[in-house]
């Protein structure tokens, strides 16, 4: 009984801090997740504290400057400036919080194995410094049983326990880097804690700061795993598009006709587009997830693999038809010059986390492709540990080029020009119409 008292005394006492805008909020990790949440967290009222190891980025946020796409400038260097929002690396600031979220990246290694190194660091930098009523709410994607079997010791060796003298909850990100509509603020959140008191807590805080709903679920485990099924689906229907593709290109057959008539159908069909391979840091990596912890559990994954296996082939895919296209102009892809317009893993951002334009690059480079890219959001990118510059379409000249490669579709290219001034164009994204000229191929 006494336990059950201190337990609510202490939620309550949060969830009022919470209600008058008087607690504090870390966020640990201002990447694209991070800062984002960090930002709106302020314009609900809060005071709020961005933990970054990266000294850069602390050094930007300070003086206002942004450096994420999803971020209003103008919003970042207003919350610096009223001082409700600041950022260090120095963890001590963790004794004035009492809530935190964990933004980190959740990568996987050479393996394809979670690399959960940020995310145990992070964990273990709050243990030296929770206090008891602490919120602590994990975002980063991660496999089923994270929070409770790695968060969750470790906060516990500060001496707290767990729904008690402290609140534990997951609630995955849901950022899609570029999507006019559905920003940090108005997009649905989940939440599930490691006790009720534990989500009651989490919801109250999404919930004073977000517009989208937020829905409470029974464990971090079922929120944790509902965040791996969103990208799944994903992975795995976009892989059915992209064999579509190489079937259909096989057999002379239109695949962007083939989905756009399947697309007419009102119920049981939902469309998924093929492409030059996957990317971001969710889509590509997410399953892999899943797939490692349910090796625990003796069972193979086999539909989830093999989805993975299609999405990374397609690299070569491109490639081989870069090699095709020439072939049928008498020319070779070896000392072949050849515009690649795109970086970044899809239309209008800066991200360039995963794109499957840098393995296309990769493979280009080995068959002797003298090749460019182009992208006027990735400015400078890296490539096997080297730095490359990407140049805007102003600065190459079209007309020269063997062939051009289209590999994203930003909106501010001009693509009149480039049908007009191109000798080849293999464009992967479906960005002209049908037909538009005989040297222009589709995926």
């Amino acid at each position: 009984m006494i336990t059950e008292v201190k337990m609510n005394t202490l939620a309550d006492e949060l969830i009022e801090k919470l209600h008058t805008k008087t607690a504090a909020i870390g966020v640990v990790g201002l990447g694209y997740v991070g800062l984002p949440l960090a930002v709106e967290k302020a314009k609900a009222g809060y005071n709020v504290i961005g933990f970054d190891v990266q000294q850069e980025k602390v050094e930007a946020v300070n003086k206002g400057q942004n450096y994420i796409g999803d971020v209003i400038p103008a919003d970042l260097e207003a919350l610096v400036a009223a001082g409700k929002l600041m950022a260090t690396s120095d963890y001590h600031f963790m004794n004035d919080v009492d809530a935190i979220a964990i933004c980190v990246p959740t990568p996987l290694d050479i393996y394809k194995q979670p690399n959960m190194s940020y995310v145990e660091s992070s964990a273990k930098a709050i243990a030296k410094h929770i206090k008891k009523g602490t919120l602590v709410v994990l975002e980063s994607t991660t496999y089923p049983g994270t929070t409770e079997e790695l968060i969750k010791p470790i906060l516990e060796e500060a001496g707290l326990v767990c729904g008690e003298d402290f609140f534990l909850a997951y609630s995955p990100e849901r950022v899609d880097p570029g999507n006019k509509h559905f920003k940090t603020k108005n997009t649905p959140k989940v939440v599930g804690g490691m006790t009720p008191a534990c989500t009651k807590a989490a919801a109250a805080m999404y919930r004073s700061v977000l517009e989208g709903e937020v829905h409470e679920v029974s464990s971090p485990a079922v929120a944790e795993m509902e965040k791996i099924l969103e990208n799944t689906f994903r992975n795995i229907n976009i892989a059915l598009a992209n064999e579509m593709a190489i079937l259909c290109n096989k057999m002379g057959i239109d695949v962007w006709e083939v989905i756009d008539a399947a697309a007419t159908k009102p119920y049981g069909f939902m469309p998924f587009y093929p492409g030059p391979g996957l990317g971001g840091h969710c889509i590509p990596i997410d399953p892999w997830y899943l797939t490692w912890k349910a090796r625990e559990y003796n069972y193979h994954t086999r539909l989830i693999e093999t989805a993975g296996e299609i999405n990374d082939s397609m690299p070569d895919f491109v490639v081989q038809r870069c090699m095709e296209i020439l072939n049928e102009k008498g020319k070779a892809i070896n000392g072949a010059k050849i515009l690649v317009l795109g970086v970044a893993y899809k239309k209008d951002i800066a991200d360039y986390r995963e794109s499957p334009v840098l393995p296309i690059l990769d493979r280009m480079t080995k068959a002797g492709a003298d090749w460019t890219a182009v992208d006027p959001h990735v400015g400078e990118f890296r490539l096997n540990g080297e730095k490359v510059k990407a140049y805007n379409l102003e600065e190459v000249n079209l007309s020269d080029a063997d062939l051009v490669l289209i590999t994203t579709n930003h909106s501010d290219f001009n693509y009149d020009l480039i049908a007009d001034q191109a000798k080849l164009v293999f464009d992967t994204r479906n960005t002209f119409a049908k037909d538009i000229k005989e040297t222009v191929y589709s995926l």
